[in-house]
């Protein structure tokens, strides 16, 4: 069990003259089965959701990300400013499927390669 997969994702922090400044956060080294369940019921509800109601969805995807898979590592408002909005609701949905089957993007995947 040494090589538990982990999970990253990128935020924009600033701006500057077109130059984008991101930083790279990780998943912590163990995510407890039971989040698996948290996962489990937002693909579910996403399954569900109505056109009107898409902003408490993407909400509720942003506290499960925030809160259960990077442990509060930033913040909620965080995440909502740095991400791209082209690839957010993308982006966040990939941490779920992180979460339930365990996928990583190659990016992911090279990043980690890196860091070892």
């Amino acid at each position: 069990m040494a090589n538990l997969k982990r999970n990253m994702i990128e935020l924009v922090k600033e701006v500057k003259e077109g130059e984008v400044v991101t930083e790279t956060y990780l998943t912590p080294v163990f995510i407890p089965l039971s989040t698996v369940y948290q996962a489990l019921d937002l693909t579910n509800e996403m399954g569900k959701v109505k056109l009107e109601n898409e902003r408490e969805m993407i909400e509720k995807l942003a506290d499960f990300v925030t809160k259960d898979v990077y442990n509060n590592q930033f913040t909620k408002e965080q995440l909502m400013n740095g991400l791209h909005a082209p690839e957010a609701i993308d982006i966040l949905k990939e941490q779920v499927i992180f979460v339930l089957r365990g996928y990583q993007s190659d990016k992911t995947k090279k990043f980690l390669e890196k860091k070892n």
